[in-house]
């Protein structure tokens, strides 16, 4: 059998999950106001931080210019963090129709991993657009040019951003992955969401950059998987990471995709294994 019959299931369930979810622009433009918004006020509050302390000496890690652009960043990428599992997935663990998935002829993973990605990816491309519309574009023709989304600092670094986000996205359903099948495990998504909220916000980045925080973290903070979502991203969007380091990045994106899936696999096997479907 050809690779793209191999294939087909698996970009099928990707594309029709991408579609899907498509339809709710509501729902996309309601979470970029909503994004909008609490970027201003981070904006405001770096600009206080940065304003009021000597940080903004030549001695800083992050200027204030990368400081707004990362939060303009983090904003239009927020939904690719992977703090809540698929929802399609826990509806299905509540009404047992996760028993079809093991009766179709495909990988049960390939098939959920495909399905979780299409999710990710549909909710993550109209927001980061419309987010770069307004503050790469509409912030400095307003005259704001000091709170708007800088460009990467060369295409070399542009391009590596561009890869580096494909990374993270697979990354993200790698993770989303573990938690899908936590829920299958749990039978309910609530508490286990309620826990990788903030463990997730924090480690990735996404409330505020890993390299304002202390210098004794940043390897630690730089090795550890949730740092693949955002902080290796921006590092090479605004070029601290060039050259081998930049690879370096790339690779350790690579390595905790493997990893976690891996993980998620073996996960998924055992759960399985032992998953009872009551009523009939």
């Amino acid at each position: 059998m050809k690779l793209h019959d191999l294939l087909r299931p698996y970009t099928a369930a990707f594309a029709s999950r991408f579609l899907q979810m498509l339809q709710y622009r509501t729902a996309a433009l309601a979470g970029f106001a909503t994004q909008c918004w609490w970027g201003g006020i981070k904006v405001m509050v770096f600009a206080a931080f940065y304003g009021g302390t000597a940080i903004a000496g030549a001695n800083a890690t992050m200027s204030l210019a990368q400081a707004v652009t990362y939060t303009w960043l983090a904003q239009g990428l927020l939904v690719l963090l992977p703090w809540l599992g698929d929802p399609e997935v826990a509806q299905a663990v509540r009404t047992g129709a996760v028993a079809y998935d093991r009766l179709r002829p495909v990988d049960a993973y390939a098939l959920w991993f495909a399905r979780s990605a299409g999710w990710i990816a549909a909710r993550v491309l109209p927001r980061a657009a419309l987010m770069a519309a307004f503050a790469a574009v509409a912030l400095p023709l307003a005259g704001l040019g000091d709170w708007a989304w800088r460009w990467p600092a060369d295409v070399a670094a542009g391009l590596a951003f561009l890869l580096s986000a494909m990374l993270a996205l697979l990354l993200s359903t790698a993770m989303v992955m573990l938690l899908n099948v936590a829920t299958t495990a749990a039978l309910n998504e609530r508490g286990i969401s309620a826990v990788a909220t903030p463990v997730v916000i924090v480690l990735s980045g996404n409330l505020i950059p890993l390299a304002l925080l202390p210098d004794a973290w940043q390897t630690a903070l730089l090795l550890q998987p949730l740092a693949g979502l955002m902080d290796i991203p921006a590092r090479l969007y605004f070029g601290q990471l060039v050259g081998w380091h930049a690879l370096g990045g790339l690779g350790l994106q690579c390595f905790w995709i493997v990893a976690s899936v891996a993980a998620g696999r073996f996960a998924m096997g055992h759960t399985m294994r032992n998953l009872q479907i009551q009523g009939g």
